[in-house]
C-alpha cells in the first residue's frame, strides 16, 4: 500500500515510517523539513505545508491511504493546525478518490475518558496538563474531529493517552472511543495505526490506544514532553 503520513519528522511520525517501511508499505513523507529525512527504498519526501490545500493535493496524490499524526505545541494562543489540516487533507482526499484516513487526536477528545484507578492523574495531572495548559490544543483536536466527521471518509480517530518514549513496540490495548489507561508508548501508537489500516476495525469511529507493558518514568516524561520541548 502507499501511504501518505503527514508529521513523517515528528517522534510519532518517524516510528510511524519506520514501522510502514519495515511492512513492505510505501511511504509519502509529508513534511514541512524534508532535509530532516534521509532517503530509503520504498520513501518519498513530499515538502509541503498540511495547511496548504495546494501543496497537501500534490503530496498525496497517487496514494491509497492517508495518516496524519500532526503535533503542536502547548499554547495559551488559540490553536489551528489540526482543524486547518484535516481541511486541507480532507478536501484533497476527496479530489483524488482517496478513502482510508486515520487522524491522531487524544483521549481528551472523549468527554467520558477517566482512566480506571489513576487518581492522581485524573485529580491533578489531567486537569492542569489537559484542561488548563493544553487546552487550547485539545480544542482544536475536536475541531479537527468536527471537520472529518462531515466527510464521507473511510476516517479512524486514532487516540492516545500520555504519549512517552520506547524504543520497540510492546503489548497495547485498543478500544472504541477512547482506551482505559493513563499512557501510549509511540511506538505503540505507530503499531495500532498500521493494524488498523490493514484491519478495518474502527472505521468512522474512534479507537483509542494505550500501552500496557511498560510504563513511563512520569519525572523523566515532563521533563521531555514538558520542559525540554518549550
Amino acid at each position: 500500500m502507499r501511504i501518505a503520513v503527514f508529521g513523517a519528522n515528528g517522534p510519532t511520525g518517524r516510528h510511524l515510517t519506520d514501522q510502514a517501511l519495515a511492512a513492505g508499505h510505501e511511504v509519502v513523507a509529508v513534511t514541512r523539513r524534508p532535509g530532516s529525512l534521509s532517503t530509503r527504498p520504498g520513501l518519498t519526501v513530499a515538502d509541503a505545508d498540511a495547511t496548504d490545500p495546494a501543496a497537501v493535493d500534490a503530496a498525496i496524490r497517487r496514494t491509497d491511504a492517508v495518516l496524519s499524526v500532526l503535533g503542536a505545541r502547548f499554547s495559551k494562543e488559540t490553536i489551528s493546525t489540526y482543524s486547518a489540516s484535516a481541511t486541507a487533507i480532507t478536501g484533497a482526499m476527496a479530489r483524488h478518490g482517496i478513502k482510508r484516513l486515520l487522524a491522531v487526536s487524544s483521549s481528551v477528545a472523549d468527554p467520558h475518558w477517566r482512566p480506571t484507578g489513576a487518581h492522581f492523574f485524573n485529580h491533578v495531572l489531567d486537569p492542569l496538563v489537559n484542561r488548563r495548559l493544553g487546552r487550547t490544543l485539545h480544542e482544536d483536536m475536536r475541531r479537527m474531529e468536527a471537520v472529518i466527521r462531515q466527510t464521507n471518509l473511510d476516517w479512524t480517530f486514532v487516540r492516545p493517552s500520555g504519549l512517552f518514549e520506547h524504543p520497540v513496540v510492546t503489548d497495547y490495548h485498543t478500544d472504541e472511543a477512547s482506551a482505559d489507561g493513563v499512557f501510549t508508548a509511540r511506538a505503540d501508537l505507530a503499531s495500532s495505526m498500521l493494524r488498523e489500516l490493514e484491519e478495518r476495525r474502527y472505521v468512522r469511529t474512534a479507537m483509542g490506544v494505550v500501552t500496557t507493558a511498560v510504563k513511563p518514568n512520569i519525572a523523566k516524561l515532563i521533563w521531555n514532553e514538558g520542559v525540554k520541548k518549550k
